[in-house]
């Protein structure tokens, strides 16, 4: 079976979206799971080694099809009544990259009340203007709209988490995987976020952050990473594990160790998150505050 020219193009361009948000940029990228719908990815803000928590989500659109409708100075992009709504109620601000195969540049528009225009059929189109490359030159604009108080960050955050959080809910197992270079200080590395279907193989996976740690330990990040849960060993890998502990890790399962070790440079970790507190208490006032019904308690 051939692959279609389309999703060829498609991939390219996440790819050099990706590419330009990390080198052009010096950002983090995360690609996100096609559930999400009308979004591709997630740019995070990083401000010399500085991760906050400011984010954008990114609607990626490639090929020369796109750069047909012409505006001045730009290009028009018309986005469905359905794209519209849900991305001006999205928790994140949104911005639309559409990328150029012949020209391998992306330009990038936000999605708001400001730049939303209604056309004369009653639908919507939004100019991208060709001066807005994704490179360098794009990092105020973009960092400004990523902007919030702390408070918002956080509840943004724990928005975007909501899927995972009704996982456990449900009584899915969460697992996080983690492979620390012991003896590297770059701190960067990849944690990934993945189902456990308790059928022997490896977790699905859900989602990927790079992450960028400084001397922090990834077992001291993880936690805060994952606020709305509370992190413990995944049992079955640890008991299965041939990696020499010491007598008190065997014995505290709640100290997070590692359950093997490659050539003495590569730590591999696999913890389980199980709903806390925070994240029972969101649930209950995101439910309030989308449906105006009180969630019964025990």
């Amino acid at each position: 079976m051939r692959r279609k020219a389309s999703a060829e193009i498609a991939t390219i361009g996440v790819t050099q979206t990706k590419l330009a948000v990390e080198k052009e940029l010096g950002w983090l990228f995360r690609e996100q799971p096609t559930e999400d719908y009308g979004i591709d990815a997630h740019a995070e803000v990083v401000d010399g080694e500085m991760v906050r928590g400011r984010l954008l989500a990114l609607q990626i659109k490639s090929g020369e099809s796109w750069f047909r409708n012409e505006g001045p100075d730009g290009w028009w992009f018309r986005p469905s009544t359905e794209h519209v709504q849900y991305w001006t109620n999205h928790s994140l601000p949104v911005a639309v990259v559409l990328y150029s195969p012949e020209t391998e540049k992306c330009h990038w528009q936000l999605i708001n009340r400001d730049t939303l225009t209604k056309t004369s059929g009653g639908g919507w189109k939004v100019l991208v203007p060709e001066a807005q490359v994704l490179d360098s030159s794009a990092a105020h604009m973009l960092s400004k709209a990523a902007e919030g108080d702390p408070y918002v960050l956080r509840i943004r955050e724990l928005q975007l988490a909501r899927p995972w959080m009704e996982m456990l809910t449900n009584g899915k197992r969460l697992v996080v995987d983690m492979a620390e270079w012991v003896n590297k200080l770059s701190g960067l590395g990849s944690i990934s976020l993945g189902l456990d279907n308790e059928d022997g193989r490896d977790p699905e996976e859900l989602a990927t952050w790079t992450v960028l740690l400084g001397p922090s330990m990834y077992v001291d990040v993880v936690p805060d990473l994952f606020a709305w849960a509370d992190v413990s060993l995944h049992d079955e890998t640890y008991d299965d594990a041939e990696f020499e502990m010491s007598p008190w890790e065997v014995e505290d399962r709640n100290v997070l160790h590692p359950y093997k070790n490659e050539a003495g440079e590569v730590d591999h970790y696999r913890l389980e998150l199980t709903l806390n507190e925070l994240g029972k208490a969101f649930l209950a006032v995101d439910k309030f505050a989308t449906e105006g019904a009180r969630q019964l308690t025990d």
